[in-house]
């Protein structure tokens, strides 16, 4: 059984930068065709995909947050980071980890292992 689960700080100041941990367990992140992303639910609006992983390192984001996006991974301990730059309130969310599964990154159809997400809010 696939398991992603979120950790990172739930209040974050504005202009700071803000840094989010998945931890997989029950697969590799390294393991071929597999696609590890995330996804932000802000309060009001819908899913907004923001990035993802493939299994040998290589990253793409949308290209409306890349700019202050970025996701690494510490394949020691099977876990892939986001970082978001600059945050302002508007990047209140909940945020989730996920894989990939097929079809548009912009589908929730799309994945088909979820974290169970974590509230974060920019806040002075």
């Amino acid at each position: 059984q696939v398991q992603l689960q979120e950790s990172g700080p739930g209040l974050v100041s504005p202009s700071q930068t803000l840094s989010l941990t998945c931890t997989v367990s029950g697969a590799s992140i390294t393991a071929s065709d597999d696609h590890w992303s995330w996804i932000r639910h802000p309060p009001g609006k819908e899913l907004e995909w923001m990035g993802g992983q493939v299994h040998d390192g290589g990253t793409y984001y949308n290209p409306s947050l890349k700019s202050h996006t970025s996701i690494s991974r510490d394949t020691s301990k099977n876990q892939f980071s986001l970082q978001l730059s600059s945050v302002t309130p508007e990047d209140t969310a909940i945020y989730y980890c996920a894989r990939y599964y097929s079809g548009s990154y912009y589908y929730r159809s799309s994945y088909n292992y979820w974290g169970q997400g974590t509230q974060v809010t920019v806040s002075s």
